[in-house]
């Protein structure tokens, strides 16, 4: 008897279970004890909501993995959710589809949350939802003491956040939760606020501490909205990460006493490529390496924000007790201070300390801009290659040599001031799993592919349609009637000489997800196409598209589009971006619509239709409007829409339609007989320039302000304005 009742006493011997299906793993995972472990065969789960519930302990965690890693694939409506404690995931891929709720990953069941739980080995691979405006999370982290590791995540096309720690009144705010040597790969422009890489809190909950840390991984290429890693809560680390040409910030945005250290970020030179941006009280940005930083303004190397005096919690809290201290900063565009001065943002920094930091730009130029009192700010043993130019700013000014030390860091010679010789830049291959590529999606180049002759409407027709990726069309000399819609899906090239393209169907090109379509040397006639309003020569697609499209053009001419009304050249739609519209040494005459009807996003949320236009060198005449482009609502998290019109001639034409847009150029242009430039500032620090144009008979530019209140920020210069 004796023996029997130790034997009923003594706790169950751990299980490892291999399971083949969904019915497998549901029995599987009943009544789980401390210790088992639940093997996924290897091959495709499609539309499996994981659900793993149980109490592991310290020594006997509860384990869910993959039989082989990287070889269990979970596509479709596929999830997965966590709850309880000590329990390890790892080696699953999720990709050929998107969440089926809200997140592909959460650590909670209803309202039970995880405990001393472990991901690793984890990658989610452009698993997004296929309308970009839809929200969700890859990983939403309830709960505490939470390690994400040596995991995978590439290519979030829709809103939300990739990995957010979700801080509620209901559940834990003392996360603690750890993200190490993981790899965060492209996540494209999103259009919107909504962008964002890694989000800690939200503010309602910000004024209490998260303890939660960011170290020792790679960000590349994560340019969805302005912050990267945008902190709302206290009492976090973000430190020894990697950011490779990444568009966006390392953001304050909420929340006290974070510290900022021993990162590396290397911005190749690219536009809106930026470092940290400082809000709030205590927060520490130290020993930071800054190289080829292209941002400005709110991206820039350092912004240190203005405040809002008694900030409601969710606006902007004045910068109090920061210390920005031994930072190296080389070829940044602009480190700026006060930065958001308003008559909302008046309260300047205060009690600030600016110290150590080596200032070093190549070309000779001064990064620094101020935006309001430096008062608040204390200088000391700051160095700097460059005159700062600007009052208040103390630094010693000297003539600085670099040298690239064996860690692949510039350092001074001979200058203490700046970033630790100690750092080591953590490399891809130290992030993520080895046994998935870094990262998983590269682009195509134009013209990267074979060239394919045509000399007929249906050869063109079917080389359209059988076409991949890089490929090139060559029209030989003729006349090409189209009666359906040329769909585009991938990077193509039409091009030819003496080619007239014409078309009786209400669209030339449909683009596509995955569609990138440059036009060379060809003539393209509206003649044929219905006699219905809202024809259009290249069109994006009806449906959301994931895919960030680009149109090139160079060479070509545009006419006989004036039979039908509003007659768009390039029309976008609803839930699509255009990465790049690009119109170069081009002629267009006889349109009834557009050359860019860019205004069919329409809502408040900031979503917009083109993220970079251009137009150089062109020659329009009797188009009714020039460019129309739309950005709404308020939220200051995005860089576009930019737009660029330089060295062009607008004759009997329509306006240029500007609202909401970031960057606008507008330089060299002869307008004549035509309705000018409109521009409308409604959101962020747009950047406006109209100089060195003519406008005979035509109106002279007008700037109209939505919100702001202070002085001009339009630059308008050496406009000659006749009637």
């Amino acid at each position: 008897m004796a023996l029997l009742a130790f034997v009923a006493a003594m706790p169950a011997a751990a299980r490892d279970v291999l399971v083949r299906d969904q019915a497998g793993f549901v029995a599987a995972a009943t009544a789980l004890k401390p210790g088992d472990t639940i093997v996924l065969a290897d091959g495709e789960w499609r539309d499996f909501a994981v659900k793993l519930v149980g109490e592991g302990t310290a020594a006997s965690p509860i384990t869910l993995t993959a039989q082989h890693a990287g070889k269990v694939i979970l596509t479709g409506r596929s999830s997965l959710a966590m709850a309880g404690s000590h329990l390890v995931v790892s080696n699953l891929v999720f990709r050929n589809g998107f969440a089926s709720g809200d997140e592909v990953i959460a650590t909670r069941v209803g309202k039970r949350w995880a405990e001393n739980l472990r991901l690793t080995g984890i990658v989610i691979d452009r698993f997004s939802n296929p309308d970009r405006r839809f929200e969700d999370h890859w990983v939403a982290l309830y709960g505490r003491n939470i390690r994400v590791d040596h995991s995978h995540f590439e290519g979030k096309a829709n809103a939300g956040a990739m990995l957010v720690v979700v801080r509620e009144g209901k559940m834990p705010l003392d996360n603690r939760v750890t993200l190490d040597h993981n790899y965060f790969g492209h996540r494209p422009v999103l259009g919107s606020n909504g962008g964002e890489t890694i989000r800690i809190g939200t503010s309602t909950e910000s004024m209490s501490d998260s303890h939660s840390i960011v170290e020792d991984n790679v960000f590349e290429r994560c340019d969805g909205e302005v912050e990267i890693v945008s902190v709302k809560s206290g009492g976090n680390i973000i430190r020894r990460n990697v950011f490779l040409a990444s568009q966006g910030s390392v953001v304050l945005r909420h929340g006290n006493g974070n510290l900022v250290e021993r990162n590396v970020f290397l911005g190749q030179g690219l536009p809106h490529t930026g470092g940290v941006r400082v809000i709030n009280e205590r927060q520490t940005v130290r020993d930071n390496y800054m190289e080829g930083l292209g941002g400005v303004d709110f991206t820039s190397a350092i912004t240190v924000m203005n405040g809002v005096p008694n900030s409601p919690i969710n606006r902007y809290l004045p910068v109090k007790d920061a210390v920005i201290e031994r930072n190296t900063i080389i070829d940044a565009a602009r480190i700026t201070l006060g930065a958001g001065a308003s008559d909302e943002r008046s309260q300047a920094p205060q009690s600030t300390r600016f110290a150590g930091n080596l200032i070093v730009n190549r070309d000779g130029k001064s990064p620094f801009r101020t935006e309001a009192s430096l008062a608040g700010i204390a200088f000391a043993g700051n160095v700097a290659s460059a005159d700062p130019k600007v009052k208040g700013v103390v630094v010693e000014r000297r003539e600085v040599k670099l040298e690239r030390a064996s860690n692949g860091l510039l350092y001074p010679v001979g200058v203490t001031a700046g970033a630790p010789r100690d750092l080591q830049a953590i490399v891809r291959e130290a992030t993520g799993v080895a046994w998935y590529p870094k990262p998983a999606g590269t682009r195509v180049a134009f013209r990267s592919g074979a060239t394919v002759e045509v000399a007929t409407a249906p050869a063109l027709a079917a080389a359209v349609a059988n076409a991949r990726d890089g490929d090139v069309i060559q029209l030989q000399p003729a006349e090409y009637l189209l009666a359906e819609p040329l769909v585009v899906k991938r990077t193509l090239t039409l091009r030819g000489h003496s080619a007239i393209l014409r078309f009786s169907a209400p669209t030339l090109f449909q683009l596509e997800d995955g569609a990138r379509l440059q036009l060379r040397n060809l003539k393209l006639s509206g003649a044929a196409a219905p006699r219905q309003p809202g024809n259009a020569v290249i069109r994006a697609s009806a449906k959301p598209m994931l895919v960030n499209y680009a149109v090139d053009i160079e060479d070509c001419a545009f006419a006989e589009m004036a039979g039908a009304p509003e007659f768009d050249i390039i029309a976008t739609t609803p839930a699509t971006l255009a990465e790049t519209i690009r119109i170069v040494d081009t002629r267009i005459a006889d349109v009834s619509g557009a050359v860019l009807a860019g205004r069919s996003e329409t809502g408040k949320q900031g979503f917009y239709n083109a993220e970079r236009v251009v137009f150089e060198g062109l020659k329009m005449a009797r188009v009714a409007t020039i460019v129309g482009l739309f950005r709404g609502g308020t939220d200051e998290s995005t860089y576009g829409p930019q737009f660029t019109m330089n060295d062009s001639s607008i004759a009997d034409s329509g306006a240029v339609l500007l609202s909401g847009v970031q960057e606008a150029t507008i330089t060299g242009n002869r307008f004549a007989r035509s309705g000018g430039v409109r521009v409308t500032h409604s959101v962020g620090s747009p950047h406006t320039e109209i100089a060195h144009n003519s406008f005979a008979a035509t109106p002279a530019p007008v700037i109209e302000e939505l919100h702001y209140t202070g002085p001009a920020r339009a630059l308008l210069a050496d406009n000659r304005v006749s009637q």
